[in-house]
């Protein structure tokens, strides 16, 4: 279980989600996310993530304190003080109580209506994002391409406050089972919590963890008891934004053959649509919609024919999870 998944790219995340399991559709996820059974709020780092309702409450719990500290700066910046926050809080309680879901210009305009003035969208979205650290509000369904906002209490099950450490415990297995192998550092990077407190998450849950040394740095993996799986050629195109970029903080192992072939290339979280084969960052690709998916593969490495062939095989899965007829163009060497 990835326990949180990047979503500032809606449509993006939905593919991310998809790559991780076997035959989801376009569709399956849409479905799940407007029936509350996939949430989309700001956890770990101050950015949207996909998550479980029954993960919600905990994963704030543990996370939200150090995005708060971040946010701190910039709210005294925009003059938003606690005593405005807590009213702004109590306003959008009372607009989304019994089942309302609204969406972000509306309820900015239901904050205006209560005296609540908010100079700017900067001011609206940082007391929007406030609120969902306090656990008020977190996403509704979507209406039609808009997203809207529902109460947290009525889209999160209710649940016992959880020990730190068991929470940490839970995280940082959860990272290591499917990140790993993967540093401290890369931990810390990822949850968004401090060095301290990933090293800590590693010490409780150590009996859970491996670790390997290599060059003087430790790699830890979740101890699983099972064989190595099989292993097989395989390609992904990568959407913006994916964990297999956010992931980490040294990205540098799964971009060593484009490294070699491209010495000055850029390899970092930012890095959008990327075609990876068996690992290695390759490429990249784009696509355009319409009643076709079109797909252009665009290697910056040479490609051997089995690895060209897994490529375009990679491409026509992402026409089948949308849903569409695909075509498919394989530039370059």
């Amino acid at each position: 279980m990835l326990g949180a998944v990047q979503a500032q790219d809606y449509a993006g995340a939905k593919w991310a989600v998809a790559q991780r399991a076997t035959g989801l559709a376009d569709s399956h996820i849409e479905q799940a996310f407007a029936t509350g059974a996939i949430l989309r709020t700001h956890v770990l780092r101050p950015t949207w993530h996909f998550i479980l309702p029954q993960d919600a409450r905990w994963m704030l719990e543990l996370t939200a304190p150090r995005i708060m500290q971040a946010m701190a700066y910039y709210n005294r910046q925009l003059e938003l003080d606690a005593k405005l926050l807590r009213r702004s809080n109590a306003v959008l309680e009372r607009t989304l109580r019994d089942g309302m879901q609204l969406t972000r210009t509306e309820l900015s305009a239901a904050l205006r209506r209560a005296g609540v003035r908010l100079a700017t969208g900067q001011h609206v979205g940082n007391v929007l994002l406030q609120a969902e650290l306090d656990r008020v509000i977190i996403s509704g369904a979507r209406r039609g391409k808009q997203f809207t906002y529902a109460l947290f209490d009525e889209r999160v099950p209710a649940a016992p406050p959880r020990d730190r450490d068991e929470a940490l415990r839970d995280l940082t297995r959860r990272y290591f089972a499917t990140r790993g192998p993967a540093t401290v550092q890369d931990f810390a990077w990822w949850s968004g919590l401090a060095v301290a407190d990933a090293t800590r998450g590693v010490k409780i849950a150590a009996r859970l963890l491996c670790g390997e040394t290599h060059g003087g740095t430790t790699y830890w993996s979740a101890r699983t008891g099972r064989a190595s799986p099989r292993w097989r050629r395989v390609a992904h195109l990568l959407p913006n934004y994916d964990e297999y970029f956010v992931g980490f903080k040294d990205r540098s192992a799964f971009g060593e053959r484009l490294l070699r072939a491209l010495p000055h290339a850029r390899v970092d979280a930012l890095m959008g649509h990327m075609l990876a084969v068996d690992g290695q960052l390759v490429g990249a690709w784009r696509r355009t919609l319409g009643k076709t998916a079109e797909i252009e593969l665009r290697p910056l490495v040479p490609l051997t024919a089995p690895e060209r062939q897994v490529a375009r095989r990679a491409a026509e899965r992402f026409g089948e999870f949308l849903g569409l007829p695909v075509g498919v163009k394989l530039r370059g060497p």
